[in-house]
């Protein structure tokens, strides 16, 4: 079997490591226990975390074991990293019912059982640490001028750097040190935005345990042109159902710009290698073949087989046969009555949430950006009936990407 290090460089992870050459014999020699670390900033992960979920299913079926750390008590402080402003603060209640949500969707990805993977709560330590003891212990090994060259803090110096968050990094560095002692843990990964926490961890394990730890980073979800990936008009790609439907979820990977095909396949499928780069390769109309690839892998490894082939079912039907099933598509359910003397194109756009203000929608319809079943609208006064539906249903789009039912009921 190959290194799973190997597999991770070829398939494009890996950005940086502390001891690029003891890991790979680390990982070839032993069963290793490692860690990632999620705060709970919302209810859901969503599809910036999924870079870092992957290399955890691609770490446990090479033998080794993940710990799945949430971040109950480093989220009551907020990372800067990455970050220009201060992180909105959340509440101890907030925070629990996101690490709930987290747990929840963390189950569907890595095997529990038999202790093969292990999901903590770093609330469980580090709300209980000492002040006192703990600036004692722990603040005398980090140098207050090495911390202020850190790229998590450098972006910060010139808007304001609270103290509070000042603090995330010795957190951050002491979860490391607690996984080390509660389950000889020995290997941190993480985004690269965490290159500077976890170089931190490493040193402090050494330091304290006289122990031979690591880190590795692995590459943002990014664009070809350096872009973050995983944001829409209306915000994040979620992995939970209820807040991107699978069918939103499989169109955001069907609609991905060409030259992000590729990496996307090799980082967030399973697919091998040969197969990753022979879809890469396609051209013209024919990447659409890799594109529909990627939405079903992504969207199978997420929300399952059916719902993957419910999305895609549904998307042949928008690009093809109208006729044909389209269950899956987000759709609406209005009252027939609201019909009966009309309804303005600007508040159906409303109701179905397409639109959050009445001027966007008349910069849409403007800029030709709304279409009723296929035909554009023009008219910002435009009265939808009863006669605009077809087995009392209509279809929305908002530009180019975005579809959307209208069902009238009784």
């Amino acid at each position: 079997m190959a290194n799973v290090y190997d597999v991770l460089v070829e398939r494009g992870y890996i950005e940086q490591a502390t001891h690029e050459e003891e890991i790979r014999k680390l990982l070839d020699e032993e069963k290793v226990t490692f860690y990632i670390g999620f705060d709970p900033t919302a209810d859901s992960l969503h599809v910036g975390h999924f870079v870092q979920i992957m290399v955890m299913m691609h770490m446990q079926k090479a033998g080794h074991r993940p710990i799945a750390l949430c971040g109950g008590g480093t989220g009551l402080i907020g990372d800067p990293s990455g970050r220009t402003d201060m992180r909105k603060m959340l509440t101890l209640e907030q925070i629990e019912n996101n690490v709930r949500s987290f747990q929840k969707q963390f189950s569907r990805f890595l095997d529990f059982s038999d202790d093969q993977a292990i999901m903590v709560n770093n609330a469980d330590w580090l709300t209980k640490l000492k002040y006192i003891e703990f600036i004692r212990d722990i603040g005398k090994h980090f140098s207050v001028n090495r911390m202020l060259t850190a790229e998590c803090f450098k972006n910060r110096l010139e808007k304001g750097l609270s103290f509070l968050e000042f603090n995330y990094m010795l957190l951050q560095s002491y979860d490391f040190l607690e996984l080390y002692k509660r389950f000889n843990c020995k290997l941190q990964l993480g985004g690269n935005d965490q290159w500077s926490n976890i170089i931190s961890g490493v040193d402090l394990v050494r330091r304290m345990e006289n122990a031979s730890v690591y880190g590795l980073t692995f590459k943002l979800l990014t664009t070809s042109e350096g872009k973050k990936m995983g944001k829409t008009e209306s915000g994040a790609v979620w992995l939970d159902a209820a807040k991107t439907s699978p069918y939103d979820f499989y169109q955001y990977w069907r609609n991905i710009d060409d030259p992000d095909v590729e990496n996307c396949l090799a980082l967030l499928t399973f697919l091998p290698m040969e197969e990753v780069r022979r879809l890469g390769s396609y051209k013209d109309e024919k990447i659409n073949i890799a594109k529909e690839t990627l939405a079903y892998e992504i969207t199978k490894l997420v929300h399952g087989q059916e719902e993957a082939d419910k999305a895609q079912k549904a998307a042949k039907a928008l690009f093809g046969d109208l006729s044909t099933d389209s269950a899956s598509i987000p759709a609406t359910e209005l009252l027939k009555s609201k019909f009966t003397t009309g309804m303005d194109i600007l508040t159906l756009l409303m109701e179905t949430s397409l639109i959050s203000s009445k001027g966007e929608g008349r910069r849409l319809i403007q800029q030709g950006g709304i279409y009723l079943d296929n035909n554009r609208i023009d008219d910002i006064f435009q009265m939808i009936t009863l006669e605009d539906f077809v087995d009392n249903k209509l279809l929305l789009r908002k530009g180019k990407k975005v579809y959307h039912q209208v069902k009238i009921i009784e």
